[in-house]
């Protein structure tokens, strides 16, 4: 009698059958579905705080995967980019395989917002042939939304931005403020 696999190997052969028929699901379908973690961010300024939840992108690959192929961004919804280190200014987005317009927030380790910045969506063949948006100095994240949500906020650059584990100062200041 033949030796029945292990449910664990059973499910990894049940996976890889169906693994032609993924590419069928497309991906426009899949883009739509969060894939990264998100967390509440607050936008510390003269409006008061101001609260959305943010998709966090911490890895190269999710950095670089982005907003990509997304139809729609909810409107107190967002991406934060978190970095380990500093980056230098010559570091930029691009909205390559994008389709909605952004605005980013360039923010150094302390949480201010050094500046904002819109993004249109690009949708060439290559990545290389889009515009890159860079800021004018180094920094540590950076918090994209729809475009306009700033301006309509009234959030300005060397407001504040924080979020769980953030560790910077705004937040400790901000918390004053609003306590």
């Amino acid at each position: 009698m033949p030796e029945m696999p292990d449910p664990t190997r059973r499910r990894l052969l049940q996976a890889l059958l169906l693994l032609p028929t993924a590419a069928l699901w497309g991906a426009p379908a899949l883009a739509q579905e969060p894939r990264l973690p998100s967390v509440p961010v607050t936008l510390h300024g003269e409006a008061g705080p101001l609260r959305l939840r943010a998709e966090v992108a911490r890895s190269l690959a999710e950095r670089g995967r982005g907003l990509m192929e997304r139809e729609h961004l909810p409107p107190d919804a967002g991406m934060l980019f978190l970095y380990e280190r500093t980056q230098p200014s010559r570091n930029g987005f691009w909205m390559y395989r994008t389709r909605i317009p952004l605005d980013i927030a360039f923010i150094d380790e302390t949480g201010r917002i050094l500046e904002i910045q819109r993004m249109e969506p690009c949708m060439a063949e290559a990545a290389r042939d889009c515009p890159v948006t860079r800021p004018g100095a180094a920094y540590r994240a950076a918090l994209e939304v729809n475009a306009g949500y700033f301006e309509e906020k009234g959030v300005r650059p060397g407001d504040c931005v924080s979020w769980p584990g953030d560790g910077g100062e705004c937040r400790r200041a901000g918390m004053a403020a609003d306590g």
